[in-house]
């Protein structure tokens, strides 16, 4: 069977192309964060969050802890726990930003601009290894940098037709980042340092190309690096390889030997971020009920009939791509196309094992889905919309149907992603929660920086709980959806904290039951109630500004 070198020739003048398109996308997913730092009235300031305010607040808590330690402790629940969790990409920011004198928000810029400049031309690699013409090249590599689904066609018609909000189902089929490269550059760009992954194919075909072992080295050296950043990864990395070597055991009707010892070396080395996270949240209570708790996100891989919407003609015409490789003929199918086939269908069913991360294994498909899109625009759709043109005007030029057809299929994938886009400017331009706190607030930050403990306790309402962490050191009584133990219990004892219909005795237990140290009380706080902390004769007044003060507990009198 011939075999294609996975090392295609790339011209100087396609890498200056995509050398553009990396500074036209880091340009227009930086102009909302520009606008915000720029536009921010004077007392408020911009968190440098635009997207999923929780989870980037539990990523800047592990950049904290991970700057002057190897293991961190979890600090967006009360409950006392030791330093255990690592995690390599938060741990290697948190150092580099302390050495360069740059701030969480900034090192989250770092790393936006950083993932994007290594996987956008990691992309273009792939799209040049499978498609030979560079006009195809090129345009998959633009679906995959700027596609998403229908989307818009949802919000619109939710504008127009309905009053109220959506059904979550449909609401994912709209933000989902996984999958959607451009939303993951403007406000996931973790998602897109974790989809360097697919470095790892490129070293493993590249290694049975030539026979050499040493690349089996390279690519376990590379997933055991992005391993210790995104564990869940493996999964791909594993499952994909692994129905790869299945189908060409069935191609050649005889065992990939070399291809077999290839994988073995790859998971001999990479397998250990795998193992540390069983045992992490098997043998840790703490942890075990954090992974427990991802299911109250409520997300998961879309259905299939779903994800014909998420991903919408993108996928319509991968499909067709895929099935005009014809796929059932193994025989006929060379070491690249019989890659392309095991990637995008192995993939397919990894998006649904029965764990609570599967909505992860998205990331990175739309790579193999955007090269067979574009085989099937260019060998399926376009000569058969230049046939039906010809057909009615055999005046009518097939050549500019075959310049209009990729463009136009382009416009059609991008107008979800511009309205993510937009939406943002939206978003900011009100200046309000989560994306903005108050400049009192961040002075009540700096106050327990200075004078708290690092084990201990705020009770706050979550909008402002979910920062503390990050920007105190200290624990926090409610903070996130899955990091807080018993996430609903807090959320419910808080509201009850800040209701005056509350009995005392029913708040001092809680700040007893869970050794709160202080209350922040700032706007959130007194929009969830109007209980006056001052009033009780065991909370004492620390530090207080125009609209935020904080009280220390002290002498909870026995229940």
């Amino acid at each position: 069977m011939p075999n294609h070198p996975p090392s295609p020739t790339i011209s100087r003048a396609e890498w200056r192309f995509v050398a553009l398109i990396v500074l036209l996308v880091l340009f227009i997913t930086s102009l909302p964060y520009l606008f915000a730092w720029l536009t921010t009235p004077a007392h408020k300031q911009f968190m440098g969050i635009m997207l999923d305010v929780p989870d980037h607040g539990q990523y800047f808590s592990w950049m904290r802890e991970l700057t002057d330690a190897h293991l961190a402790a979890n600090k967006l629940t009360p409950e006392p726990n030791e330093p255990v969790f690592f995690n390599l990409l938060w741990w290697g920011l948190g150092r580099l930003g302390r050495l360069f004198g740059v701030g969480y928000a900034g090192m989250f810029q770092v790393l936006r601009v950083v993932a994007t400049a290594l996987f956008l031309p990691l992309v273009y690699l792939f799209c040049a290894w499978f498609l030979p013409e560079r006009g195809r090249r090129q345009t998959a590599f633009l679906l995959i940098c700027f596609s998403a689904g229908l989307g818009w066609m949802i919000i619109a018609y939710r504008n127009l037709f309905m009053s109220e909000e959506l059904p979550l189902q449909w609401l994912l089929d709209v933000y989902i980042a996984e999958g959607n490269t451009f939303l993951s550059i403007l406000g996931y760009p973790h998602f897109i340092g974790a989809a360097l992954y697919i470095a790892v194919f490129y070293l493993i075909l590249r290694g049975e190309e030539t026979k050499q072992y040493r690349y089996a080295v390279y690519g376990g050296l590379l997933a055991l690096f992005l391993g210790w950043q995104h564990a869940y990864d493996l999964v791909l990395v594993y499952g994909i390889l692994g129905a790869y070597a299945l189908l060409v055991w069935l191609r050649d009707k005889k065992f990939p030997w070399f291809l077999a010892q290839n994988l073995i070396i790859l998971g001999l080395i990479s397998w250990w971020p795998a193992l540390y996270s069983v045992i992490l949240t098997s043998l840790d209570p703490l942890w075990e009920e954090v992974l427990a708790q991802f299911a109250n996100a409520g997300v998961y891989t879309p259905p299939p009939l779903h994800l014909l919407i998420f991903f919408g003609p993108l996928l319509w015409l991968a499909i067709v791509g895929l099935f005009r490789l014809r796929p059932h003929h193994l025989s006929q199918l060379d070491n690249k196309t019989l890659f392309l086939v095991a990637w995008f269908v192995a993939n397919f069913f990894l998006l649904y094992i029965p764990t609570d991360f599967q909505v992860h294994m998205l990331n990175g498909w739309q790579v193999p889905m955007g090269i067979l899109a574009t085989l099937a625009l260019y060998e399926w759709l376009t000569p058969g919309l230049a046939a039906a043109a010809y057909r009615l005007r055999p005046s009518f030029s097939p050549h500019w149907v075959q310049k209009a057809v990729p463009l136009l299929f382009l416009l059609v994938v991008i107008p979800t992603n511009l309205y993510l886009w937009l939406w943002r400017f939206d978003e900011l331009r009100r200046y309000d929660y989560p994306y903005y706190l108050y400049q009192d607030e961040l002075a009540a930050f700096a106050w327990l920086e200075q004078n708290a403990n690092s084990d201990d306790v705020v009770l706050s309402s979550l909008t402002t709980g979910q920062y503390i962490p990050a920007l105190t050191g200290t624990h926090a009584f409610l903070a996130h959806w899955a990091q807080t133990l018993d996430f609903f219990g807090k959320s419910e004892m808080v509201e009850q904290f800040f209701t005056t219909q509350t009995d005392p005795t029913q708040r001092q237990a809680i700040l007893q039951q869970y050794s709160v140290d202080y209350i922040l009380y700032g706007p959130t706080e007194q929009i969830l109630g109007n209980y006056d902390p001052a009033s009780a004769p065991y909370l004492t007044l620390v530090f207080a500004s125009e609209t935020t003060q904080i009280y220390q507990v002290v002498g909870i009198p026995d229940q």
